[in-house]
């Protein structure tokens, strides 16, 4: 994935497939319910989302679709929003364009997903726009995270657990993740 000649359909391909099994470790120790279910052989106690848990996961825009579409392979069943989020390449500091959620997302576990936690400002400012919707608790996913961006997060919202499947090295002076993968926006749509 992290190959400069990756494709960007392969990029695609593993960025769904490393959300899908992120998926699993954000949603480890939600509550379970025992249902009887019949299978082919026999009866048995089947563990299944408890029915009170229900999720929202919400895309940083615009690479955050990435791993929306990966974790909706497991969850199914969660609704889904949106905050648009661009970085100024002069200040780093995170503008909002577009916000929507559903309306009951009060009663609901939020998923904030986008590919990178690099200086952690997009990410503070769009859980700090989530949380005033009153979540019953927000997580936030990442497929890679830089120490600084993490350092910064953890400052802002020490009670918002991160959940990354890397933490490389350090930010360069443009704020990008070194090694990294680039831009994952532009590898995901190809734009760059």
């Amino acid at each position: 994935m992290r190959k400069v000649e990756t494709s960007t359909a392969k990029f695609r391909v593993l960025l769904k497939e490393i959300s899908l099994l992120l998926a699993y470790e954000v949603t480890r120790d939600l509550p379970l319910k025992h249902e009887l279910i019949k299978t082919p052989l026999a009866s048995m106690q089947a563990p299944v989302l408890a029915p009170d848990k229900k999720l929202v996961i919400v895309s940083i825009q615009r690479a955050g679709q990435g791993i929306l579409d990966g974790m909706l392979e497991l969850l199914p069943s969660a609704r889904v929003g949106h905050i648009g989020l661009y970085r100024d390449p002069k200040t780093l500091i995170p503008v909002e364009y577009y916000f929507k959620v559903p309306q009951d997302v009060n009663k609901r576990d939020v998923l904030v997903v986008d590919p990178m936690l690099a200086t952690g400002n997009s990410a503070v400012a769009a859980v700090e726009r989530i949380k005033s919707t009153n979540p019953m608790s927000i997580r936030f996913v990442c497929i890679l995270a830089a120490p600084e961006g993490i350092e910064h997060f953890t400052e802002v919202h020490p009670d918002v657990p991160i959940y990354a499947a890397a933490i490389d090295d350090y930010l360069d002076e443009n704020g990008y993740i070194i090694p990294g993968l680039g831009d994952a926006g532009d590898r995901l749509y190809g734009t760059e």
